[in-house]
This record gives structure tokens, C-alpha cells and sequence, in this order.
């Protein structure tokens, strides 16, 4: 793997047969294939494949939209979806140059991916799910129709740059926006439970990281950004790629001569006001079948997307060495995962043997041991009694055999408990670094033992030196991290 390749953190996965099942339910596929049916052995269309008059009224009449307003509007982009995907095809006449606007100009017919849906694997209809999604976003990273036709009407040639749109920087920009709503979701941090604001999503892109207040030019592009958000977002949602609650109609129409919202969008852009304030400008969160989405687009542009379960038939030195930098639902997951492939005893002695190490990552594949173990049955308890005597981890085993309330557990002796101390701690300084929670573990262990650092300075570890350093950094006493700074030094000059 190339070292520059940007890693994702992982994501859980619904099974595909749940994937499909969403995917054949979302409203635009779902409608795409109720028209398929509809074409059956032949219906006219016009030029390209499109409905003619007629045909679009029936067809609307279908699918029970002859009430909306839109309804027409969403029959045709549903059967565009038909032909995009191949649920439907359609032939054109020879003589179709020389007719009128309101005569057929070919027939169409259901298509061959049609019997994908009743007779293909869920990957099959995947697939296809997939494919029209594709032609989809390429419509929401589309100009502004609107603009087009008014550059055309004034008589003047296309011109792409006066409608402020560059194909490659839309479709950029959007994906984008998809993978930070990626990332937050696989952090546990954006769900249909928890949607992002739209506002706080178009400055993730816009705002610079190390600009504390956004400037009025700043707001003034999040604004502009928010707004095409919203209409791009309008048009996914019916795929079944984002959950997504619309601008307020309320907030469209107070836009000014310029297009930009008068209510300033400063504070929903970065620390969201009250709940009910944020919900005005749109609230959008993928679905599990957009994780699904967003996630093979990242993989087929080479970016490193892994799934829970990945690791599940890797050995345990692969686990413990990527546990440490999942999120802490996607590691217990990933842990439980591999757990169940094993039986509970050859489980655990499989990770007390990777766990094993002086290099530099080793404390955190103790750490990670430690967390996996924890959810390994009673079972084990001799793969555990196995390592009693064993200096690196004798001390983790005693922990997992005492919370088990097992019986005749030897006392660990002093030289064990240190060690276990210092590795503890360099554990979580390589993934917390100087936090609140490791001050507070430095401060208790300094008062529960009296003459800590005349022990511990001589413990044979390789992080010794580091620990007492951070030590001396994290504890509030001053004459406490002078000692600690003494005994890093003393435990370097020893090494």
C-alpha cells in the first residue's frame, strides 16, 4: 500500500441483502421499476427515450403522484433512472429525423436488468443500485438549468464560466462533502440520529482550519455552498443515499438580490444555537446504504475504507495492531467479530502471544490485548493462568482472572506491578497524550505509593524514561515532577 494512501476509520456494514432491500425500496429506483414493468412489450417514447405527453400522464397516474405539483417531474427523472440502468430500452424508428415533437419516435420496452431485481443476488442489485446513483450525482453536480436556458435565450453561446460551474470542481466538492459526512459517521458522530446541520457540513469545506472566526467572505460562501447543498441533497434523497431534512422553505424566500440568506449563517456554521434554529438550515445524515455508497467510491478512488469484520480471519497480531486506532464502538465490533471464529481458550492464547513485544507499539497491543480479553469467556481461564509468571503479562492476566472473581490468583510481586504501571501508562500517552483522565491516573498513583519514583525509575522497560518525563509534565506539584523529571533522567542514563 502506498504510504500516502489516506486511511478512513472503520465502518459498519449492513449485510448486503439488507443493502439491497434498501436500495429496491428507495423511492427513485422503486419508481424506475414499477415504469419497467409498466413499458412491458412496448410503449412510444420520443426522442432519447422520454415520455411522451401522454405517457407521462399515465405513468404519473401509476405511481400515485398526480397530485403533486413535482409529481410529473419525479415520473420522468424515474424513468430516465429505468433507462439509465437498463430496466428499460428502447428502439428508435429510422424515419425518427422526420417526425414532430408529439410523435413517438421509437418504442420501449422493459429491460434486461430488470429480472435483476426478482432473480439477481443482493450484490447484483447492488450493482445496478449503484450504476444509477452514478448518473444521479452527475445531475446534482449539473449548473443551473435555469442559467443555461437564460445564456441560450439572450441568444449568446454556452458559456460555462459565466454560470460560475467546473464540472471537475463540483463533483470534487461533493464528494467531499460525502466523506466528511463519511468520516463523522464511521467516528460515531454522524447518524440518522445524530444528522449534521448543512451549514456546519459547507464549512467543513470552506472554512480554513486555522481561521478562529470566519470572515463575512467566508459566511458569504458557506451561504452560497449551503444553498447548493440543499438542492443536491433534495435530488439524492430519493436514491436512498442520505436522510435529509430541507432548508426551510421560510429561509429560501428571505434570500436576497445577491442569493445569499439575510439570517446570517455564522454560529450554525461552527457552535450550533438551539436545536430548533439548526434544524431550519437543513439536516442531512447518510444512510446505511449511503456508508455503503460513499465507501466503494472511496475505495475505487484509492483510498483505504475498511469495513468491521475485516480483520475477523487476519491473525491476532493484525488485530491488536489496528484495534488501537478504531473508534470505540467499531473496536469492540472488530473484537467480537474475531472472537466468534475462535474458541474462547486458543482465542486467548492467540492474543497474549502477539501481545508480547519491547518495540515501540508494543504497549498498545498490551492495551488492545487487554480490551479484547475482556470480552472473552470464563473458558480461557487457563490460557490466562498459563502466563501468571510471565513479565510482560502476568500483570493483564491477574487483572482478567480477579474481575472474573477467580480463586488463587498469586500476588503479583513488586517489579510486575511497576511494570505493568509504566506500560499502562505509555499506552495512553500514545493515544490520549497529556489528557485530563492520564493527570488524574498520575496523580492517584503518586499518592498510593510513597516512594514511587525510587521504584519505578529502575523498572526494565523501554518507555521507563518517557514515562517518568510525561510524568513529570502531567503532575501539578512542582517538587512531585521535579522527582519525576530526576527519575526520568536516571532511568535514562541506566538504559
Amino acid at each position: 500500500m502506498p504510504a500516502d494512501r489516506p486511511t478512513m476509520p472503520p465502518v459498519r456494514l449492513h449485510s448486503d441483502a439488507e443493502l439491497a432491500r434498501d436500495a429496491l425500496s428507495a423511492p427513485l429506483f422503486a419508481r424506475a421499476a414499477r415504469l419497467a414493468r409498466w413499458a412491458g412489450e412496448g410503449t412510444p417514447v420520443g426522442a432519447g427515450g422520454e415520455l411522451l405527453a401522454e405517457q407521462l400522464r399515465t405513468a404519473t397516474g401509476l405511481l400515485g403522484l398526480e397530485g403533486d405539483e413535482d409529481g410529473p417531474a419525479h415520473t420522468a427523472e424515474a424513468w430516465q433512472l429505468a433507462l439509465d440502468t437498463g430496466l428499460v430500452e428502447f428502439t428508435e424508428r429510422e424515419d425518427a429525423d422526420t417526425l414532430t415533437s408529439d410523435e413517438p419516435s421509437g418504442t420501449a420496452v422493459a429491460g434486461e436488468e430488470l429480472t435483476t431485481l426478482t432473480s439477481g443476488s443482493p450484490q447484483d442489485v447492488l450493482d445496478l443500485w449503484l450504476g444509477g446513483l452514478e448518473t444521479v450525482m452527475a445531475d446534482a453536480a449539473a449548473p443551473d438549468l435555469a442559467d443555461i436556458v437564460d445564456q441560450i435565450s439572450e441568444g449568446g453561446d454556452l458559456d460555462l464560466d459565466a454560470v460560475d460551474w467546473n464540472p471537475e470542481e463540483e463533483a470534487d466538492f461533493l464528494d467531499g462533502v460525502l466523506g466528511n459526512l463519511y468520516l463523522l459517521t464511521a467516528l460515531d458522530e454522524g447518524a440518522a440520529e445524530r444528522p449534521v446541520p448543512l451549514p456546519a457540513l459547507a464549512a467543513s469545506m470552506i472554512v480554513p482550519d486555522d481561521m478562529d472566526e470566519p470572515t463575512d467572505d467566508i459566511l458569504e460562501e458557506v451561504s452560497d455552498a449551503m444553498m447548493r447543498l440543499d438542492d443536491q441533497f433534495r435530488l439524492l434523497a430519493p436514491t436512498g443515499l442520505v436522510d435529509y431534512q430541507p432548508v426551510d422553505e421560510a429561509l429560501i424566500e428571505e434570500v436576497d438580490g445577491e442569493g445569499h440568506i439575510r439570517e446570517s449563517v455564522d454560529g450554525v456554521a461552527s457552535d450550533a444555537p438551539e436545536e430548533e434554529d439548526v434544524t431550519r438550515y437543513g439536516m442531512v445524515a447518510l444512510t446505511p446504504l449511503g456508508l455503503f455508497a460513499v465507501r466503494t467510491r472511496m475505495l475505487e478512488a484509492g483510498v483505504d475504507a475498511p469495513a468491521v469484520g475485516d480483520l475477523a480471519e487476519k491473525d491476532a497480531a493484525a488485530l491488536l495492531t489496528a484495534l488501537p486506532g478504531h473508534p470505540t464502538s467499531a473496536a469492540r465490533a472488530e473484537a467480537e467479530l474475531w472472537l466468534a471464529r475462535r474458541d474462547a481458550p486458543t482465542a486467548a492464547r492467540e492474543l497474549l502471544a502477539a501481545a508480547r513485544g519491547d518495540d515501540e507499539s508494543a504497549p498498545l497491543r498490551r492495551l488492545a490485548c487487554q480490551q479484547a480479553l475482556s470480552l472473552v469467556p470464563a473458558a480461557a481461564e487457563p490460557a490466562l493462568r498459563e502466563v501468571l509468571d510471565d513479565g510482560q503479562l502476568g500483570g493483564l492476566a491477574r487483572v482478567w482472572l480477579a474481575e472474573r472473581g477467580a480463586s488463587d490468583i498469586p500476588e503479583p510481586g513488586e517489579a510486575m506491578v511497576f511494570w505493568l504501571t509504566v506500560d499502562t501508562i505509555a499506552a495512553q500517552l500514545a493515544t490520549e497524550g497529556d489528557s485530563e483522565e492520564l493527570r488524574e491516573l498520575v496523580q492517584g498513583l503518586v499518592g498510593q505509593h510513597s516512594g514511587f519514583f525510587d521504584s519505578v525509575w529502575r523498572v526494565d522497560h523501554p518507555s521507563t524514561g518517557d514515562v517518568l518525563e510525561a510524568m513529570g509534565r502531567l503532575h501539578p506539584d512542582k517538587k512531585v515532577a521535579k522527582a519525576a523529571r530526576k527519575a526520568a533522567f536516571k532511568a535514562r542514563s541506566r538504559g
